[in-house]
């Protein structure tokens, strides 16, 4: 979790929070949508919560916590992906998991299929996070009070930096299990780069800055793919139109990097990974300002 800092501001508790620039500002936000670890009461999960747990970025809001030292904002959310995933689109409906027809539009895709929609169904293959089904009242209530305020506050740090700078970059952070699995794209086993780069086929960002953030990952000494197996979800594709210089970028990190997978505390390397951390955030404002400058 994020540790406290006079920068933070809450926007809404145990929902979102916003670190603002402590140095001259730069159109480039940070967002950690996963790494939320507060748990709302009306939950009511029946799997194991250590395998519900599993499906958090924990410890990523604090990874990139010295985004404001750079001139960038930094946006996360509090509450858990497994509760409602902001990364989804919100007609990803999982209509198996409701105890009635959904009144607005639907349109599962494959992560909705594979039971890790805009609501999980699945904690693993074959072991459902509920013993129940939701109301409706319930979904919308999840929409309502958590899906949308992150987005309106993501949209409202764009939007201000677009119309303030001309341009503006947001960066997607997430981490990964080191390893594919049953539920996963490339399969179980398949062995992952240390990062995984997604712009979804290069259609959320201006390929130049692909591209400067996979030489900077590999100048620190880490492997890095691009779109393989992560080209991005809803976020990149939502915020991704670089015709109207609005860059969007996923950023993947490899757990085993910096925890232990099975107990999430932070490993011996987590200090290392930290540090080469702060100078691609140093990095990656360097190449917004410089982009500012060549207009």
């Amino acid at each position: 979790m994020l540790k406290p800092d006079p920068s933070m501001t809450v926007l809404i508790p145990g929902v979102l929070f916003r670190r603002d620039p402590v140095v001259e500002e730069v159109p480039l936000v940070f967002d950690s949508p996963h790494s939320g670890t507060k748990y709302p009461a009306d939950f009511r999960y029946a799997c194991p919560f250590e395998l519900l747990r599993s499906a958090e970025d924990t410890h990523i809001d604090d990874l990139y916590g010295a985004a404001p030292e750079h001139g960038a904002t930094l946006l996360g959310a509090c509450f858990p992906r497994s509760y409602i995933d902001v990364n989804r689109d919100a007609a990803d409906i999982d209509e198996a998991l409701l105890d009635a027809k959904w009144p607005g539009p639907v349109n599962p895709g494959e992560k909705t299929r594979a039971g890790m929609g805009l609501v999980r169904r699945l904690a693993k293959p074959d072991l459902p996070v509920y013993d129940r089904k939701l109301s409706v009242a319930e979904m919308a209530e999840r929409l309502r009070r958590y899906y949308e305020p992150y987005h309106t506050a993501l949209q409202s740090a764009c939007d201000r930096l677009r119309a303030k700078f001309g341009r503006v970059y947001l960066v997607n952070c997430h981490s990964m299990p080191a390893r594919g699995n049953a539920m996963s794209s490339d399969g179980p086993d398949a062995v992952r780069a240390d990062f995984v780069l997604g712009d979804r086929d290069g259609t959320t960002c201006e390929p130049g800055f692909t591209r400067f953030v996979a030489d900077a990952i590999d100048g620190l000494g880490y492997t890095v793919a691009i779109n393989d197996p992560y080209k991005g979800v809803e976020i990149v594709r939502r915020h991704g139109r670089p015709a109207e210089a609005r860059h969007s970028l996923q950023i993947e990190l490899n757990r085993r990097l910096y925890m232990d997978e099975a107990t999430l505390e932070p490993n011996d390397h987590y200090a290392d990974l930290e540090r080469d951390l702060y100078r691609l955030l140093a990095s990656i404002a360097g190449y917004v300002r410089a982009r500012l400058e060549r207009r």
